[in-house]
């Protein structure tokens, strides 16, 4: 399992505050992917800067994707300009691929299977490997579940081990992109909230 699958497995767990938003998940993904890239050498940072390597023969097809993706002409691209243009849909992508591979299936709620339906985690050696890794306190891990509101991981300032000050950089990019996306959301509500009153003036 790559860090991004371990990630989105994590964010599927049941927890009482919810699920993290498909829009911060998305853009964790994707900062996951980037340091499966650095730790595998497909990849290295210059500064905030992605400088592809070697195209890598990579086991994982998600992974294999972002791969194929990289900017590999001058200029390179930014990791923030990464975050975004990798993440979208990208949570979307992981749940398709998790129900293909049978780590996650259809349940509904309620008696007689009525009701809403949701997607839950299939029992697999995935699901325990990565929830190992996550009660192992992975800082990497740790860090990129803390980006979108999930907690409980150990050591989440780690510079994260194999790729350090490059794991940090990405990490600290995945923070930033979030923290933008949330600070959209709030614009919006603000003004759609200002809007609705202006039609309710008498």
């Amino acid at each position: 399992m790559t860090t991004a699958k371990d990630l989105f497995s994590i964010a599927l767990e049941p927890r009482p505050e919810g699920s993290p938003g498909q829009g911060d998940l998305s853009l964790s993904l994707a900062g996951a992917e980037l340091v499966d890239l650095l730790r595998v050498e497909a990849v290295a940072l210059d500064g905030d800067l992605i400088v592809p390597g070697p195209r890598p023969d990579l086991d994982d097809r998600l992974l294999g994707a972002a791969a194929a993706v990289l900017v590999r002409q001058v200029p390179y691209e930014h990791v923030e300009d990464w975050l975004w243009r990798r993440g979208r849909d990208l949570a979307a992508a992981y749940q398709e691929a998790f129900e293909e591979d049978g780590l996650l299936a259809r349940a509904r709620r309620g008696r007689l299977g009525l009701g809403a339906e949701r997607m839950e985690l299939v029992d697999t050696p995935a699901r325990h490997r990565a929830q190992r890794r996550w009660q192992a306190g992975d800082p990497v891990l740790g860090a990129l579940a803390a980006a979108i509101g999930i907690d409980g991981g150990e050591g989440a300032g780690d510079d994260g081990g194999p790729g350090g000050e490059a794991v940090t950089t990405v990490l600290a990019a995945v923070n930033d992109a979030v923290m933008e996306l949330e600070a959209v959301r709030q614009r919006r509500s603000i003004e759609n909230a200002a809007f609705a009153n202006v039609w309710r003036v008498p």
